[in-house]
């Protein structure tokens, strides 16, 4: 569990393309069996600290004659950014996935000088 002082609170959020496949026949739409696709976010300003990330998917672009297959997930979170992580795996063709996300966590105050 992450404690937070309430005046130090911040929460960030927003929408990333992971990836567009279909636009050139890239792996994850043309592709088989593991596929991994990362994207890097970079928050508008650091937190203070490492704060807790929450993914999910806004839009896939899937194909419906085969098996529907996704994980979404964080990878490399820091006071800075993190990665999306998309993964499929068999038959599964996917043509795009956008990702909602949203960051909370301890943020600098100006009152705070005294703390660097």
């Amino acid at each position: 569990m992450i404690r937070l002082r309430n005046h130090m609170v911040g929460v960030e959020q927003g929408e990333t393309l992971v990836f567009s496949d279909f636009e050139h026949d890239g792996p994850m739409w043309t592709g088989e069996g593991t596929r991994t696709a990362r994207r890097r976010v970079t928050f508008e300003r650091p937190f203070r600290s490492t704060p807790a990330v929450q993914v999910g998917l806004a839009m896939w672009d899937i194909q419906g004659q085969t098996n529907q297959r996704a994980d979404i997930s964080t990878a490399q979170v820091t006071a800075e950014g993190f990665e999306l992580v998309f993964r499929t795996w068999g038959d599964t063709k996917v043509g795009r996935v956008r990702a909602n996300w949203l960051a909370i966590g301890e943020v600098a105050h100006d009152d705070d000088w005294q703390l660097d």
